[in-house]
């Protein structure tokens, strides 16, 4: 499998619809990232991280799934409207919250073993959303049949994700403001969440790919 024609049409598309990307998926990652602050200012930076990892599990499926919808149905051909996609996407809200906080348990405790382990998981673990929004399955389900589908193809897809966000990681913290900076520090966030979404039409793209060969076999 070759990533680079799925990053090519995934920039294509993402830098082609970024006004709707961002009308779609903006104004909740600013509330993120406020949400954010407002922890870390109440609990310190030695906050415990099931508290990050709540808030994440809460907020990421509000964006990440209308977001995957959106995908499906431009690439279908259709163009509904942003309160259309969080409709839908609420309805898998519990679901994909599920998926969330499971995923990035497994995630952590991989990384906290010397990291590759975690990276492993994270690569695995990389279609499983797509598939529970446009398969509706079970959350668990939706982590095998990743699982499944990403075997054999573990190298290219490391290659291409670890490519795509590793830069982005190292431009949050190299960019990130102090923490006295409220304001700066909240639209860093957003800003930094909004880039990494790519990572996710990637993703998508590359699920697609994955989908269509399936079905011509």
């Amino acid at each position: 499998m070759n990533p680079l024609p799925a990053v090519r049409d995934a920039w294509f598309f993402f830098t082609h619809h970024i006004s709707a990307i961002a009308r779609l998926c903006l104004p909740l990652l600013l509330l993120e990232a406020f949400c954010q602050y407002q922890l870390t200012a109440h609990f310190g930076a030695d906050a415990n991280p099931a508290y990050a990892i709540l808030l994440g599990a809460l907020f990421y499926p509000l964006y990440a799934g209308p977001l995957i919808l959106f995908l499906d149905a431009r690439s279908n051909g259709h163009n509904p409207g942003s309160l259309q996609l969080i409709g839908a996407g609420l309805q898998l809200w519990p679901a994909f919250a599920l998926l969330t906080g499971l995923s990035t348990l497994l995630i952590a405790v991989g990384l906290s073993l010397f990291i590759l382990p975690g990276l492993w998981v994270m690569i695995r673990l990389a279609f499983s959303e797509p598939i529970l929004v446009l398969q509706r399955t079970a959350p668990l389900q939706a982590m095998q049949q990743s699982f499944a589908m990403s075997r054999g193809r573990f190298l290219p897809l490391f290659a291409c994700l670890t490519g795509l966000l590793v830069p982005l990681w190292l431009l949050e913290w190299w960019t990130t403001p102090k923490p006295g900076d409220s304001l700066l520090w909240i639209l860093h966030q957003a800003g930094n969440g909004f880039l990494q979404l790519f990572a996710l039409v990637v993703v998508f793209r590359l699920y697609m790919i994955l989908v269509t060969q399936a079905a011509r076999h």
